[in-house]
C-alpha cells in the first residue's frame, strides 16, 4: 500500500510528531510511506527523519530557502477551510488552504491519514475520490471546544475511519457523534525499544517528565514528595520538561519547592531529548495529571523497566497500568494516596524490582511493530472495502459536500456576527 500521513509540522518537537514517526517507520518495512508536513521551518526534522519514509512539505518557512513562502500574499490571509476551533488556526491561511487542497486533490495514495482535527477536516473536504480517508485523534473529543466538536460531527461523516489512542475516547466518538458508516477504532501510541539497558531499581530517584503545565499537576507531586522526604530523606525527585511561554507554572513550582524546604530534594531539570537515559536513572516514575489523552511518558518509563505511580485520570493511565502488578493507580488529586503509593515502592525493594520487571514485560505490547500491525489490518480492510465498491459513493460525497457549502455559509455569518459584536464592545 501507498500510505500518506498529513502532519502539521514534522520539523518540530511533540508527542504527535514522535508517534507518527514511530508508526511511519514501522509501516515502511512493508509499505510505501510518506509524511507530508504542512510547514517546514528548518532543514532537518528535530527528531530525525524516520528511515525508509519519504518526507515532503507544502509551505516553506525557512528564510534562507529560495522557496520561502512567508512573503506570499495569501500567507497573511486567514484560512477558510482549516476550522477556527482548532488551536492551530492562526498558523493557517489561504495559502495553506490552497496548498493542502492541491496536495489532496492529486494524491495517489491508497490511504491518507490526518493527525489533528483541522487536518482531518481538510482530508474530509478536499481529498479526491479514491484514497481511504482516516482521521487520527491524538487528544480527546472532550478536550475540544464546542465549535470544533460540532465541526467534527459534521465533517467527519465523509471519512472512512477515526482512530483514537484510548478505548475511552473511542466510546466518546461512538456515543456523542452520529458518524454512521465511519469505522471508529482505538489503537494506542507506540514506543520503540529503548537504546539503553533497563533500570535496575537500585537508585533512590523518582522521575517525572512532561511540559510544566497546570494539567500535569506537578504541585501535587511536590506536596506528596514532601511527605515522602519526611519518611525517607534519602530519596530525591527529578522533573523533566519545559515550561509554558509565561513561565508561570515553573515559577510557581520553584516557589513551592522553596516553601517546603525541598531545594536539596526536588530538581526541575528542564527538557531532555532523548529521555531514555533519564528514565533509567530512576527507580520509580510519577504521573499526577488531572487528564492525559494517552500517557506516552507512562509507556516510555515502563519500557525502561521503571514502575509508574499514576493518577487514574481520563483517559489513558487505566488502559496502560494494571494496578498493583506493573504500577500503581491512585485517585486524581489525592496527595496522601500518591504519597502512600510512592512509599510502598520505596520501602519494599523486592516489590519495586518485581513491579519494574512486570512493567518492562507488559509495555512490549506498545512496540511499534505490534501497533503498526493493528493499523495495517484496519487499512487493508478499508482499502479492500473501497475496491469492492462498498465504500460511500461519489454521489453521496457530492450531496454531503453540497450540504457542507451551506454549512460553511451559515458558519461564516456566525463568525462575522461574533466579530462585529466584539468590535462594538471594544469601541463602547
Amino acid at each position: 500500500m501507498h500510505i500518506s500521513f498529513l502532519l502539521h509540522n514534522a520539523y518540530g518537537i511533540g508527542g504527535t510528531i514522535r508517534t507518527t514517526f514511530n508508526l511511519a517507520h514501522a509501516l515502511a518495512q512493508q509499505h510505501d510511506v510518506e509524511i507530508v508536513s504542512v510547514f517546514r521551518h528548518r532543514d532537518e526534522p528535530t527528531l530525525g527523519a524516520p528511515a525508509g519514509v519519504t518526507m515532503k512539505h507544502l509551505v516553506d518557512l525557512r528564510r534562507n530557502s529560495p522557496d520561502y513562502d512567508g512573503n506570499h500574499p495569501d500567507y497573511k490571509r486567514p484560512a477558510k477551510v482549516f476550522p477556527r476551533g482548532d488551536g492551530r488556526h492562526k498558523q493557517y491561511s489561504r495559502l495553506t488552504d490552497a496548498r493542502i487542497a492541491a496536495h489532496l486533490g492529486s494524491l495517489g495514495a491508497d490511504v491518507v491519514i490526518g493527525t489533528r482535527p483541522g487536518l482531518n477536516v481538510h482530508i474530509a473536504r478536499q481529498t479526491r475520490n479514491g484514497p481511504v480517508r482516516v482521521a487520527q485523534e491524538h487528544l480527546t473529543l472532550d478536550s475540544h471546544g464546542y465549535r470544533l466538536r460540532r465541526e467534527i460531527g459534521h465533517r467527519y461523516r465523509l471519512l472512512d475511519a477515526v482512530t483514537t489512542v484510548t478505548e475511552a475516547d473511542a466510546r466518546s466518538y461512538r456515543t456523542q457523534l452520529k458518524l454512521r458508516g465511519v469505522r471508529i477504532d482505538s489503537v494506542p501510541n507506540s514506543v520503540p525499544v529503548p537504546t539503553v539497558a533497563p533500570a535496575d531499581a537500585s537508585s533512590k530517584w523518582i522521575v517525572a517528565a512532561g511540559r510544566l503545565t497546570k494539567v500535569k499537576r506537578y504541585d501535587l507531586l511536590v506536596k506528596a514528595f514532601s511527605k515522602v522526604v519526611a519518611a525517607r530523606p534519602d530519596w530525591r525527585l527529578r522533573i523533566y520538561g519545559s515550561g509554558d511561554a509565561t513561565g508561570n507554572e515553573k515559577n510557581a513550582l520553584h516557589a513551592l519547592i522553596e516553601e517546603r524546604g525541598l531545594h536539596n530534594h526536588v530538581f526541575l531539570m528542564g527538557p531532555a531529548n532523548p529521555l531514555e537515559p533519564e528514565w533509567v536513572k530512576g527507580s520509580i516514575a510519577a504521573v499526577t495529571s488531572s487528564m492525559e489523552s494517552f500517557g506516552m511518558t507512562i509507556v516510555e518509563a515502563m519500557r525502561c523497566g521503571v514502575p509508574v505511580v499514576s493518577t487514574d485520570c481520563p483517559h489513558g493511565p487505566g488502559e496502560i497500568i494494571e494496578d498493583g502488578v506493573d504500577g500503581r493507580l491512585v485517585p486524581v488529586g489525592d496527595v496522601d494516596a500518591i504519597t502512600d503509593a510512592l512509599l510502598e515502592l520505596i520501602n519494599d525493594d523486592g516489590l519495586r524490582r518485581r513491579t519494574g520487571r512486570a512493567a518492562l514485560t507488559a509495555s512490549a505490547r506498545f512496540d511499534p511493530a505490534r501497533i503498526a500491525e493493528r493499523h495495517e489490518a484496519l487499512f487493508t480492510e478499508l482499502v479492500a472495502r473501497a475496491r469492492n465498491g462498498r465504500s460511500r459513493s461519489a454521489l453521496r460525497d457530492a450531496l454531503h459536500r453540497g450540504r457542507g457549502a451551506v454549512y460553511d455559509a451559515v458558519y461564516s455569518l456566525r463568525y462575522l456576527a461574533a466579530d462585529a459584536i466584539r468590535k462594538r464592545k471594544k469601541t463602547s
